[in-house]
């Protein structure tokens, strides 16, 4: 059951923006979409909600092709999709009542969403009055007012201050502890770390990596030492041939070739009777596997 792209492919023209995609959603929870500029990965969530036409291949929900009438979805595009001179309760009310709703659920939906995200002050305001971030919290409740299965964000986190950033971040594991399969494309990798389980990486419409998120990143080495001490540690450091990537207030990042130069390191700060806050070998994050993976 679930959401499964098998084998998609998508021509513009001469362009092949999309490569015999493939991957599947077996389960409630948020699964990344990743991949650099012009990747593909908006073609490749429009043809799975039916927006663009597939080539080849197949998309289905729950053993159904993918339309409007075999799946209740919701979508927040990367681009605006709300109407400037219009005001913010009018075009909800409007949305709604496209997707299906009627005028007494939709109201009481709109309250509800506009209160938990903290915009019900603008309700009376045209869209153009709104900040970047408003606007966006407008569009992603337009994304979710109807009570979908399928919720697919696109750069969900555009335009939000750190605090906006953590309401959404609420709303979204509320919606995934309501049993909701949502597909989440963005270029913070921090944030795809800290909701996904599964992702799949694309380039040039081609898949470059997919799979579970912490299978992937067992399978590197640890290559980089967090430590955390009360005093200066660059001799120490240097001492053993390491390289300090970041220091700031003897916080330092220090780049190695085995656990065993860490743990070296670590003995010898011992012995020394160095206070030490904090030691953390981390292996490669999201951020660097994409690097790695989208410039092979």
């Amino acid at each position: 059951m679930g959401l499964k792209v098998n084998n998609v492919s998508k021509h513009f023209g001469e362009k092949l923006a999309v490569d015999n995609i493939s991957f599947e959603i077996n389960e409630p929870g948020v699964f990344g979409l990743l991949g650099t500029n012009g990747a593909g990965k908006s073609t490749t969530i429009r043809m799975m909600l039916g927006i663009l036409k597939k080539d080849s291949g197949e998309i289905t929900w729950n053993g159904k092709p993918v339309e409007r009438k075999n799946v209740n979805f919701g979508y927040l595009p990367e681009e605006r999709g709300i109407y400037p001179k219009t005001k913010i309760y009018d075009q909800l009310l409007y949305f709604s009542e496209l997707k299906g709703m009627k005028r007494e659920e939709a109201s009481k939906e709109i309250d509800y969403w506009m209160k938990r995200l903290k915009v019900e002050e603008y309700k009376d305001l045209i869209a153009e009055k709104l900040s970047k971030g408003n606007q966006q919290k407008i569009q992603f409740i337009i994304a979710i007012l109807n009570n979908p299965e399928l919720i697919v964000l696109d750069e969900p986190f555009s335009g939000l201050d750190p605090l906006n950033t953590e309401i959404l971040k609420d709303v979204i594991l509320e919606l995934v502890n309501k049993g909701k399969y949502i597909v989440m494309s963005s270029h913070q990798m921090a944030s795809i770390e800290e909701f996904c389980r599964d992702v799949v990486i694309i380039n040039k419409g081609k898949t470059v990596l997919k799979g579970n998120l912490k299978k992937i990143k067992e399978t590197y080495p640890a290559n980089k030492l967090e430590i955390n001490t009360k005093q200066n540690i660059t001799n120490e450091i240097e001492e053993l041939g390491l390289k300090v990537e970041k220091n700031l207030d003897n916080n330092y990042e220090i780049n190695i070739n085995t656990e065993e130069e860490a743990h070296t390191l670590i003995r010898n700060l011992v012995n020394k009777n160095i206070l030490i806050d904090k030691f953390e070998l981390k292996r490669p994050s999201l951020n660097e596997i994409f690097i790695e993976k989208v410039s092979e």
